[in-house]
């Protein structure tokens, strides 16, 4: 079996993002979909899922919207922020993942530069360094 790399010293540092097309690895630590849609292709044993955070998702109006306007990713992020402003609960809990472990948020977008998986990852990280807590 494969040695698992040792785990970051802090929460922030342990929250990562991946495409769930890529292999699944043990340095994956716990892997969670935050995408509201299941992804094409992929068989629910081969994700190797800790969990689905389907809610913690952007809306679908917001999905669309972000689709239709792919050249708008400022203004997606914003407008992301505030959804997850609202998600209190699942952002404590899925920043609570964080604690001990490394957290690999799997998103299925072919775009890697522009997509809600990046803004979790850095709004979770704010909040963790207790920029975003309320």
């Amino acid at each position: 079996m494969p040695t698992r790399p040792p785990v970051p010293d802090t929460p922030a540092e342990r929250i990562r993002i991946k495409r769930i097309y890529r292999a699944a690895r043990v340095s994956d630590g716990k892997r969670v979909l935050v995408d509201r849609l299941w992804p094409r292709g992929v068989a629910k044993d081969r994700a190797r899922l800790f969990d689905w955070y389907k809610d913690i998702a952007p809306s679908d109006a917001l999905r669309h919207w972000f689709h239709a306007n792919p050249g708008q990713w400022q203004e997606f992020s914003t407008r992301y922020r505030a959804e997850l402003a609202t998600r209190c609960d699942l952002v404590r809990a899925l920043a609570g993942y964080a604690q001990d472990d490394v957290v690999t948020l799997l998103y299925a977008s072919k775009d890697e530069d522009h997509n809600n998986a990046i803004v979790l990852r850095d709004y979770l990280r704010q909040w963790l360094e207790g920029e975003g807590r309320r």
